[in-house]
């Protein structure tokens, strides 16, 4: 028999990060009236833009990059009018830097899957072995608890220069404790399809212009009412059903037929309603943003090793570095990073050494939840023991990373579920 409460009625999702927004989005496509509510005065979470008074400049609060085999990605976007505001080669096309020794390369996947092109000296890092091949497939194999370090050596130059890098920024984590399992999901989706499914994709102008600011211009002019500054503080229950959400500017009772999302981080959603289970742990990102002395003519990525930098996006005449797994630089005063960041940016680029620019230092102390084997238990599915209520949020289980990909695909499993029927 059909759900009461999944059976057409107005659904209220709580939170409008990207998760938020795509479920949003999907319920709205599905013809569900929706009201969208935001604790913040803007949308986006951790995905958005803002203008730094430093810089001059619109910067994203962190760095997200995006391969043209993200799918979800790139229907999310379709939707929401925005697909032509990512930009990026024609090719899959990665470039590294050794910051210790000045060395350079290129990773140039082919159109075969992984890890067949990783043969060619011209598309792989330097020092691999056929041997590095081989092991490459042990991903595709782990059991639930390994992490990526038990399934790759780490004294070969390959998991320097290429797996270690890619695990880092993928799941948020040093390869030591990272899920091998949710590495390959995204190295079978991306990589393993050959070149067409890994090329680099970045937002032109910024995340809030790309992501956020369409989806809201979207579900605003499909009859959605977005209310910011409306945070959530309780859920009442009334047996099997969610009867009542109560929002800092009221109570919104629940009526036959409505449902509920709630798209929260782990710890927003703990607050609310305790009976759920969710990661315990996260991880933090360090971001540094500087102005150049000139504007680069093409958006671009540079992947960095042997430094402190880990990835490097250049956008006009900003220079953004990304530092994941970094819980250990947390106290680290700004200047303090930005002082040892610079040197590596200036040295990537070939710029000399200019003195430090303006800069911005943003610290995500909770940027995802911790994706290693013990925490991954704690995810929770979309659907909840609540007949009208969901769940939606990177940290769900989606069975992928924390990423944007992540994102989406978990408000398209919440957007699923509350519109489910024939389910008793």
């Amino acid at each position: 028999m059909t759900v009461s409460g999944f059976a057409g009625g107005r659904v209220h999702v709580v939170g409008a990060g990207l998760a938020g927004l795509s479920c949003a989005v999907a319920l709205v496509r599905a013809g569900r009236p929706v009201v969208l509510h935001e604790a913040a005065g803007h949308a986006g979470g951790r995905c958005r833009s803002f203008l730094d008074p430093t810089l001059g400049r619109g910067i994203d609060n962190g760095n997200h990059l995006v391969l043209s085999g993200n799918a979800r990605v790139n229907d999310y976007l379709a939707h929401i009018g925005a697909a032509d505001k990512l930009s990026g080669p024609e090719t899959a096309e990665f470039p590294f830097m050794d910051l210790a020794s000045g060395a350079r390369w290129f990773v140039r996947p082919g159109r075969g899957p992984i890890p067949v092109w990783l043969m060619s000296p011209s598309r792989r890092p330097p020092g691999i072995r056929f041997g590095d091949v081989l092991d490459a497939l042990k991903l595709a194999r782990a059991q639930p608890g390994a992490t990526v370090a038990d399934c790759l050596d780490t004294e070969r130059p390959v998991f320097q220069r290429f797996w270690a890098p890619l695990a880092t920024a993928v799941l948020n984590a040093r390869p030591e404790e990272g899920s091998a399992p949710l590495l390959w999901t995204t190295v079978r989706d991306t990589f393993a399809r050959g070149e067409a499914a890994c090329r680099p994709r970045m937002a032109q102008a910024g995340l809030s212009e790309t992501f956020v600011d369409p989806a809201i211009a979207f579900l605003e002019g499909s009859g959605c009412a977005v209310r910011f500054n409306d945070r959530i503080r309780s859920v009442g229950v009334d047996g099997n059903r969610i009867a009542e959400l109560e929002f800092a500017s009221g109570p919104v009772p629940l009526g036959e037929g409505e449902s509920a999302v709630l798209a929260l981080p782990p710890s927003g959603l703990a607050s609310v309603i305790q009976e759920i289970e969710v990661p315990r742990a996260s991880r933090a990102i360090v971001n540094g943003h500087f102005r150049l002395p000139r504007p680069v003519l093409d958006s671009r990525i540079l992947g960095l090793v042997g430094g402190l930098s880990q990835w490097l996006f250049v956008r006009a005449d900003i220079a953004s570095v990304t530092i994941s797994a970094a819980d250990h630089l947390l106290d680290t005063p700004p200047e303090a990073l930005a002082a040892r960041m610079w040197p590596e940016v200036a040295r990537a680029l070939s710029l000399g050494e200019p003195p430090l620019p303006g800069y911005r230092i943003v610290k995500e102390r909770r940027a995802t939840f911790a994706q290693v084997p013990d925490e991954l238990a704690r995810r929770a599915p979309a659907r909840t023991r609540w007949r009208n209520l969901a769940l939606a949020g990177d940290w769900t289980d989606t069975g992928l990373p924390a990423t944007l990909e992540g994102a989406i695909a978990s408000g398209n499993a919440a957007a699923a579920a509350v519109s489910a029927s024939g389910n008793t």
